[in-house]
Protein backbone atom coordinates (compact mmCIF):
# COMPACT_ATOMS: atom_id res chain seq x y z
CA UNK A 1 0.00 0.00 0.00
CA UNK A 2 0.97 3.64 -0.40
CA UNK A 3 0.63 5.83 2.68
CA UNK A 4 1.04 9.60 2.89
CA UNK A 5 2.00 11.01 6.29
CA UNK A 6 1.66 14.70 7.15
CA UNK A 7 3.47 16.32 10.06
CA UNK A 8 6.78 17.06 11.75
CA UNK A 9 9.62 14.84 10.56
CA UNK A 10 13.43 14.74 10.74
CA UNK A 11 15.55 16.79 10.43
CA UNK A 12 12.99 18.60 12.62
CA UNK A 13 13.37 17.35 16.19
CA UNK A 14 10.56 16.38 18.55
CA UNK A 15 8.34 13.55 19.64
CA UNK A 16 5.93 13.81 16.70
CA UNK A 17 8.79 13.41 14.25
CA UNK A 18 10.13 10.38 16.10
CA UNK A 19 6.66 8.81 16.11
CA UNK A 20 6.16 9.31 12.36
CA UNK A 21 9.68 8.09 11.61
CA UNK A 22 9.25 4.93 13.68
CA UNK A 23 5.86 4.07 12.16
CA UNK A 24 7.06 4.85 8.64
CA UNK A 25 10.14 2.62 8.99
CA UNK A 26 7.92 -0.23 10.17
CA UNK A 27 5.65 0.22 7.14
CA UNK A 28 8.60 0.32 4.75
CA UNK A 29 10.09 -2.80 6.34
CA UNK A 30 6.82 -4.61 5.66
CA UNK A 31 6.85 -3.63 2.00
CA UNK A 32 4.68 -0.52 1.93
CA UNK A 33 5.60 2.78 0.31
CA UNK A 34 5.58 5.84 2.54
CA UNK A 35 5.63 9.54 1.70
CA UNK A 36 6.01 12.16 4.42
CA UNK A 37 5.01 15.80 3.89
CA UNK A 38 6.70 17.96 6.50
CA UNK A 39 7.56 21.51 7.48
CA UNK A 40 10.14 23.58 5.55
CA UNK A 41 13.79 22.79 6.21
CA UNK A 42 16.97 23.27 4.17
CA UNK A 43 18.13 19.70 4.80
CA UNK A 44 15.12 17.68 3.64
CA UNK A 45 16.11 14.27 2.27
CA UNK A 46 14.76 10.74 1.92
CA UNK A 47 15.76 8.46 4.80
CA UNK A 48 15.30 4.77 5.58
CA UNK A 49 13.42 4.21 2.33
CA UNK A 50 10.91 6.94 3.23
CA UNK A 51 10.13 9.62 0.64
CA UNK A 52 10.32 13.01 2.39
CA UNK A 53 8.66 16.09 0.89
CA UNK A 54 9.40 19.50 2.37
CA UNK A 55 6.85 22.28 1.99
CA UNK A 56 7.50 25.94 1.37
CA UNK A 57 6.70 28.72 3.80
CA UNK A 58 8.11 30.45 6.85
CA UNK A 59 8.70 28.90 10.27
CA UNK A 60 7.41 31.95 12.13
CA UNK A 61 5.28 31.75 15.31
CA UNK A 62 1.67 32.70 14.64
CA UNK A 63 1.72 32.01 10.91
CA UNK A 64 3.65 28.73 10.76
CA UNK A 65 0.60 26.56 11.37
CA UNK A 66 -1.72 28.25 8.92
CA UNK A 67 0.96 28.32 6.24
CA UNK A 68 1.69 24.65 6.76
CA UNK A 69 -1.98 23.72 6.48
CA UNK A 70 -2.18 25.49 3.12
CA UNK A 71 1.16 24.25 1.81
CA UNK A 72 0.69 20.69 3.07
CA UNK A 73 -2.65 20.51 1.25
CA UNK A 74 -0.96 21.64 -1.95
CA UNK A 75 1.85 19.13 -1.50
CA UNK A 76 -0.70 16.37 -0.92
CA UNK A 77 -2.62 17.37 -4.04
CA UNK A 78 0.62 17.32 -6.06
CA UNK A 79 1.47 13.89 -4.66
CA UNK A 80 -1.95 12.51 -5.55
CA UNK A 81 -1.42 13.54 -9.17
CA UNK A 82 1.64 11.27 -9.28
CA UNK A 83 0.80 8.41 -6.91
CA UNK A 84 -2.27 6.34 -6.05
CA UNK A 85 -2.29 6.92 -2.31
CA UNK A 86 -4.31 4.42 -0.28
CA UNK A 87 -4.14 6.07 3.16
CA UNK A 88 -3.51 9.63 4.38
CA UNK A 89 -2.40 10.06 7.98
CA UNK A 90 -2.13 13.47 9.66
CA UNK A 91 -0.09 13.76 12.84
CA UNK A 92 -1.19 16.50 15.25
CA UNK A 93 -4.83 17.52 14.85
CA UNK A 94 -4.10 21.00 13.56
CA UNK A 95 -2.68 21.97 11.13
CA UNK A 96 -1.42 18.60 9.82
CA UNK A 97 -4.60 16.72 10.68
CA UNK A 98 -6.78 19.39 9.12
CA UNK A 99 -4.80 19.33 5.87
CA UNK A 100 -4.91 15.53 5.73
CA UNK A 101 -8.65 15.28 6.40
CA UNK A 102 -9.63 17.96 3.91
CA UNK A 103 -7.67 16.37 1.08
CA UNK A 104 -8.77 12.88 2.06
CA UNK A 105 -12.45 13.79 1.93
CA UNK A 106 -12.07 15.60 -1.39
CA UNK A 107 -10.50 12.52 -2.98
CA UNK A 108 -12.40 9.84 -1.04
CA UNK A 109 -9.21 8.42 0.50
CA UNK A 110 -9.22 6.74 3.92
CA UNK A 111 -7.80 9.28 6.35
CA UNK A 112 -6.52 8.90 9.88
CA UNK A 113 -5.29 11.48 12.38
CA UNK A 114 -3.14 11.07 15.47
CA UNK A 115 -3.44 13.40 18.45
CA UNK A 116 -0.06 13.86 20.10
CA UNK A 117 -0.98 15.86 23.18
CA UNK A 118 -0.61 19.62 23.09
CA UNK A 119 -3.11 19.73 20.22
CA UNK A 120 -5.73 18.70 22.80
CA UNK A 121 -4.24 19.80 26.12
CA UNK A 122 -3.10 23.22 24.87
CA UNK A 123 -4.78 24.23 21.58
CA UNK A 124 -8.20 22.76 22.27
CA UNK A 125 -8.49 23.43 25.99
CA UNK A 126 -6.80 26.82 26.22
CA UNK A 127 -7.60 28.49 22.89
CA UNK A 128 -11.40 28.55 22.42
CA UNK A 129 -11.18 29.66 18.78
CA UNK A 130 -9.43 26.35 17.96
CA UNK A 131 -12.18 24.11 19.33
CA UNK A 132 -14.38 24.27 16.25
CA UNK A 133 -11.64 23.41 13.70
CA UNK A 134 -10.29 20.62 15.90
CA UNK A 135 -13.75 19.15 16.37
CA UNK A 136 -14.19 19.25 12.61
CA UNK A 137 -10.98 17.25 12.15
CA UNK A 138 -12.14 14.68 14.73
CA UNK A 139 -15.57 14.46 13.11
CA UNK A 140 -14.34 14.14 9.52
CA UNK A 141 -11.45 11.71 10.06
CA UNK A 142 -12.17 8.05 9.36
CA UNK A 143 -10.11 7.04 12.37
CA UNK A 144 -8.47 8.80 15.31
CA UNK A 145 -5.44 7.61 17.26
CA UNK A 146 -4.22 8.83 20.66
CA UNK A 147 -0.72 8.22 22.03
CA UNK A 148 -1.99 7.62 25.59
CA UNK A 149 -5.17 6.71 27.43
CA UNK A 150 -5.20 10.13 29.08
CA UNK A 151 -5.26 11.74 25.65
CA UNK A 152 -7.92 9.35 24.39
CA UNK A 153 -10.18 10.39 27.28
CA UNK A 154 -9.64 14.07 26.38
CA UNK A 155 -10.68 13.39 22.79
CA UNK A 156 -13.81 11.50 23.83
CA UNK A 157 -14.71 14.37 26.19
CA UNK A 158 -15.13 16.68 23.18
CA UNK A 159 -18.50 15.05 22.62
CA UNK A 160 -18.05 14.73 18.86
CA UNK A 161 -20.68 12.28 17.59
CA UNK A 162 -19.29 8.74 17.36
CA UNK A 163 -15.84 9.77 18.54
CA UNK A 164 -15.49 7.05 21.20
CA UNK A 165 -15.95 4.26 18.66
CA UNK A 166 -13.34 5.53 16.23
CA UNK A 167 -10.67 6.66 18.70
CA UNK A 168 -8.02 4.04 19.46
CA UNK A 169 -4.86 3.92 21.52
CA UNK A 170 -1.62 3.99 19.53
CA UNK A 171 1.35 4.10 21.89
CA UNK A 172 4.57 5.85 21.18
CA UNK A 173 7.35 3.30 20.96
CA UNK A 174 11.08 3.24 21.62
CA UNK A 175 13.88 1.71 19.59
CA UNK A 176 15.56 -0.41 22.25
CA UNK A 177 18.57 -0.98 20.01
CA UNK A 178 19.17 2.71 19.42
CA UNK A 179 18.57 3.54 23.09
CA UNK A 180 20.79 1.05 24.86
CA UNK A 181 21.86 0.33 28.41
CA UNK A 182 25.45 -0.18 27.26
CA UNK A 183 27.95 2.07 29.01
CA UNK A 184 28.48 5.32 27.13
CA UNK A 185 30.17 8.10 29.09
CA UNK A 186 31.34 10.09 26.07
CA UNK A 187 29.09 13.09 26.75
CA UNK A 188 30.15 13.15 30.40
CA UNK A 189 33.84 12.99 29.52
CA UNK A 190 33.69 15.51 26.68
CA UNK A 191 32.01 18.07 28.95
CA UNK A 192 34.10 17.22 32.03
CA UNK A 193 31.08 16.34 34.16
CA UNK A 194 32.55 13.32 35.91
CA UNK A 195 32.76 14.64 39.47
CA UNK A 196 29.02 14.95 40.23
CA UNK A 197 25.78 13.15 39.32
CA UNK A 198 23.91 14.36 36.23
CA UNK A 199 20.20 15.20 36.21
CA UNK A 200 19.01 15.43 32.63
CA UNK A 201 16.09 17.23 30.97
CA UNK A 202 15.37 16.74 27.26
CA UNK A 203 12.59 18.65 25.52
CA UNK A 204 11.34 21.84 23.96
CA UNK A 205 12.00 24.90 26.08
CA UNK A 206 8.42 26.07 26.34
CA UNK A 207 6.37 27.10 29.38
CA UNK A 208 4.47 23.80 29.50
CA UNK A 209 7.68 21.84 30.07
CA UNK A 210 8.21 23.69 33.36
CA UNK A 211 12.00 24.00 33.16
CA UNK A 212 11.74 27.22 35.19
CA UNK A 213 10.63 25.16 38.21
CA UNK A 214 13.46 22.72 37.56
CA UNK A 215 15.91 25.60 37.96
CA UNK A 216 14.18 26.72 41.17
CA UNK A 217 14.41 23.16 42.47
CA UNK A 218 18.14 23.23 41.76
CA UNK A 219 18.50 26.24 44.04
CA UNK A 220 16.89 24.53 47.04
CA UNK A 221 18.17 21.01 46.48
CA UNK A 222 20.22 19.38 49.21
CA UNK A 223 22.29 17.51 46.63
CA UNK A 224 25.20 18.52 44.43
CA UNK A 225 24.60 17.66 40.78
CA UNK A 226 24.90 18.94 37.25
CA UNK A 227 21.61 19.89 35.63
CA UNK A 228 21.93 19.31 31.89
CA UNK A 229 19.18 20.86 29.75
CA UNK A 230 18.97 19.57 26.19
CA UNK A 231 16.65 21.48 23.88
CA UNK A 232 15.77 24.79 22.35
CA UNK A 233 12.70 26.95 22.13
CA UNK A 234 11.16 30.32 22.98
CA UNK A 235 12.29 30.19 26.63
CA UNK A 236 15.94 29.44 25.87
CA UNK A 237 17.21 33.00 26.44
CA UNK A 238 14.96 33.60 29.44
CA UNK A 239 16.16 30.44 31.19
CA UNK A 240 19.81 31.19 30.49
CA UNK A 241 19.30 34.68 31.89
CA UNK A 242 17.67 33.25 35.02
CA UNK A 243 20.65 30.98 35.63
CA UNK A 244 23.07 33.89 35.25
CA UNK A 245 21.14 36.47 37.27
CA UNK A 246 20.22 34.10 40.11
CA UNK A 247 23.67 32.50 40.15
CA UNK A 248 22.39 28.95 39.82
CA UNK A 249 25.45 26.70 39.76
CA UNK A 250 26.22 23.68 37.57
CA UNK A 251 23.56 24.19 34.88
CA UNK A 252 24.52 23.29 31.32
CA UNK A 253 22.42 24.21 28.28
CA UNK A 254 23.36 22.18 25.22
CA UNK A 255 20.80 23.59 22.80
CA UNK A 256 18.95 21.30 20.43
CA UNK A 257 20.62 17.94 19.82
CA UNK A 258 19.79 15.07 17.48
CA UNK A 259 21.94 12.55 19.34
CA UNK A 260 20.14 12.20 22.67
CA UNK A 261 20.78 8.45 22.54
CA UNK A 262 24.42 9.37 23.21
CA UNK A 263 23.59 11.82 26.02
CA UNK A 264 21.06 9.88 28.13
CA UNK A 265 23.55 7.10 29.03
CA UNK A 266 25.72 9.68 30.83
CA UNK A 267 22.96 10.81 33.19
CA UNK A 268 22.02 9.44 36.60
CA UNK A 269 18.34 10.34 36.34
CA UNK A 270 16.13 11.92 33.68
CA UNK A 271 13.34 14.30 34.70
CA UNK A 272 10.26 15.58 32.89
CA UNK A 273 8.43 18.10 35.14
CA UNK A 274 5.78 19.19 32.60
CA UNK A 275 2.51 20.84 33.62
CA UNK A 276 0.78 18.65 31.03
CA UNK A 277 2.05 15.77 28.92
CA UNK A 278 0.21 13.35 26.68
CA UNK A 279 2.92 10.71 26.92
CA UNK A 280 6.57 11.68 27.39
CA UNK A 281 8.60 9.85 24.75
CA UNK A 282 11.91 10.82 26.34
CA UNK A 283 10.91 8.87 29.47
CA UNK A 284 10.81 5.53 27.65
CA UNK A 285 14.02 6.45 25.85
CA UNK A 286 15.66 6.94 29.25
CA UNK A 287 14.20 3.68 30.55
CA UNK A 288 15.62 1.85 27.52
CA UNK A 289 19.02 3.24 28.55
CA UNK A 290 18.53 1.78 32.01
CA UNK A 291 17.98 5.11 33.75
CA UNK A 292 15.66 6.06 36.64
CA UNK A 293 13.05 8.64 35.72
CA UNK A 294 11.13 11.42 37.45
CA UNK A 295 7.97 12.85 35.93
CA UNK A 296 4.96 14.94 36.76
CA UNK A 297 1.89 13.19 38.11
CA UNK A 298 -0.10 14.22 35.04
CA UNK A 299 -1.49 12.80 31.80
CA UNK A 300 0.34 10.02 30.01
CA UNK A 301 3.39 10.24 32.28
CA UNK A 302 1.47 8.24 34.88
CA UNK A 303 1.04 5.46 32.30
CA UNK A 304 4.83 5.14 32.00
CA UNK A 305 6.34 5.69 35.45
CA UNK A 306 5.49 3.09 38.08
CA UNK A 307 6.98 2.39 41.50
CA UNK A 308 9.59 0.10 39.97
CA UNK A 309 11.34 2.67 37.79
CA UNK A 310 10.93 6.16 39.20
CA UNK A 311 9.05 8.85 41.06
CA UNK A 312 6.09 11.11 40.29
CA UNK A 313 6.05 14.75 41.42
CA UNK A 314 3.69 17.66 41.70
CA UNK A 315 4.83 20.06 38.94
CA UNK A 316 3.36 23.02 40.83
CA UNK A 317 5.52 22.46 43.90
CA UNK A 318 9.23 23.21 43.75
CA UNK A 319 9.75 21.22 46.95
CA UNK A 320 8.23 18.10 45.35
CA UNK A 321 10.61 18.30 42.38
CA UNK A 322 13.65 18.98 44.57
CA UNK A 323 12.79 16.17 47.00
CA UNK A 324 12.45 13.58 44.22
CA UNK A 325 15.82 14.54 42.74
CA UNK A 326 17.49 14.41 46.16
CA UNK A 327 15.91 11.04 46.93
CA UNK A 328 17.24 9.35 43.81
CA UNK A 329 20.68 10.98 43.92
CA UNK A 330 21.25 10.29 47.63
CA UNK A 331 19.80 6.77 47.82
CA UNK A 332 22.20 4.49 45.94
CA UNK A 333 20.14 1.37 46.59
CA UNK A 334 16.92 2.90 45.31
CA UNK A 335 18.67 4.27 42.23
CA UNK A 336 20.10 0.83 41.51
CA UNK A 337 16.68 -0.84 41.82
CA UNK A 338 15.13 1.69 39.46
CA UNK A 339 17.99 1.20 37.00
CA UNK A 340 17.71 -2.59 37.05
CA UNK A 341 13.98 -2.41 36.34
CA UNK A 342 14.13 0.36 33.77
CA UNK A 343 14.94 -1.53 30.59
CA UNK A 344 12.33 -4.21 31.28
CA UNK A 345 9.75 -1.46 31.56
CA UNK A 346 10.96 0.01 28.25
CA UNK A 347 10.25 -3.32 26.56
CA UNK A 348 6.56 -2.69 27.27
CA UNK A 349 6.82 0.15 24.74
CA UNK A 350 9.20 -1.43 22.24
CA UNK A 351 6.76 -2.97 19.77
CA UNK A 352 5.79 -0.83 16.78
CA UNK A 353 2.18 -1.60 15.87
CA UNK A 354 0.75 -0.58 12.51
CA UNK A 355 -2.64 0.90 13.44
CA UNK A 356 -4.51 0.77 10.13
CA UNK A 357 -7.31 -1.76 9.70
CA UNK A 358 -6.55 -1.98 5.97
CA UNK A 359 -2.98 -3.12 6.61
CA UNK A 360 -3.78 -5.55 9.41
Amino acid sequence: MKIAMVGQFPPHVGGVGVHIHTLSKKLVDEGHEVYVITYPHRNIEDIDGIHVIGTKGLNLPGVRGLMFKMNAKKALEDLLEKEDIDIIHGHYLFPAGAAAVEVGREHNIKTYVTAHGSDMFELYKKQPFMRSPIKKVLRDADGVFAVSNALRHEIIATGVTGIANKTKLSWNSVDINKFSSKTNDLFKKENKLEDKPIVLFVGNLIKRKNVDSLLDAKKVSQSEYYLVIVGDGPQFKKLNKKVEEENIHDVIFTGSRNDVENIIPSCDVLILPSFSESFGLVLIEALACGKPVIGSDVGGITEIINDDVGLLVNPNKISSIAKAIDTIIQDDDLRLVFSLNARNRAFDFSEVTIPYDEVN
